[in-house]
């Protein structure tokens, strides 16, 4: 194999280890704080279940305040009753006393669905309480691992670049920009292989020529389709398959 070619595939290797590990590395914030914010819901689950309890018993007082205050017109009217010596004004009184007391009757029900409704909401708060423990237990845990994931990967990477520079100097200038130019306009696979006759990154098929200077293996060879960097070894199979 062409030496440049060796030195150009050792330099692309590099390279896409470098742009894989970093890519990992800019996925970790994001997945970091998609943790956090899974925990976050929990917690707002678990917050809003313990306002819908105090919603609750704040509605549930309201009853009682109006239940006692029934109570107090009840005797009240009863108290006029008794002074009243008009039966008009009795039997009004009367009606209202009843009134008040089928009030009650309508409030009390409401109290009980409303206890009914405390009930379920106490059970919910329990739920989530244990949802929420859990959640903030898996993240602290998964959080951890993403920060030692995260300085493997930047000891990784820091390795991977330390020598880059000398394994790119080490390729021929000219071999070296072209490289470059390739890696620029079509990402990372820019040096290929050619096996069955056809290029090993746009899979077109290479003209018969340059499959000849190929084998050569003499100069650099462009793909005419894509402009990749071509080579050829010889455990690939130069011609196309019939």
């Amino acid at each position: 194999m062409l030496e440049a070619i060796e030195r150009l595939l050792i330099l692309q290797d590099r390279d896409q280890r470098i742009r894989r590990v970093a890519g990992e590395l800019v996925h970790i914030e994001p997945e970091r704080q998609a943790l956090r914010a899974k925990a976050a819901a929990a917690q707002a689950a678990l917050e809003n279940a313990k306002l819908r309890i105090r919603q609750l018993e704040a509605a549930r007082k309201e009853l009682e305040l109006e239940v006692e205050a029934k109570k107090q017109l009840i005797e009240r009217y009863a108290n006029q009753q008794f002074q009243t010596r008009k039966n008009e004004e009795y039997r009004a009184l009367a009606h209202e006393i009843q009134m008040c007391k089928d009030a009650i009757f309508k409030i009390e029900d409401q109290e009980i669905e409303l206890m009914e409704q405390g009930e379920a909401a106490q059970k919910e708060v329990a739920r989530a309480t244990q949802a929420a423990n859990d959640t903030r237990k898996l993240v602290e845990e998964q959080v951890t691992q993403l920060g030692e994931r995260e300085q493997n990967l930047q000891k990784e990477l820091a390795e991977l670049e330390a020598n880059r520079e000398a394994l790119a100097s080490a390729v021929d200038e000219s071999a070296r920009a072209r490289y470059e130019r390739l890696v620029r306009s079509k990402g990372e696979n820019v040096v290929v292989g050619v096996e069955h006759g056809v290029c090993g990154g746009c899979h077109m098929k290479v003209p018969p020529q340059l499959l000849v200077t190929c084998q050569a293996e003499k100069e650099l060879v462009a793909c005419s389709n894509c402009g990749r960097i071509l080579y050829y070894t010889p455990d690939m199979d130069l011609a196309v398959a019939e």
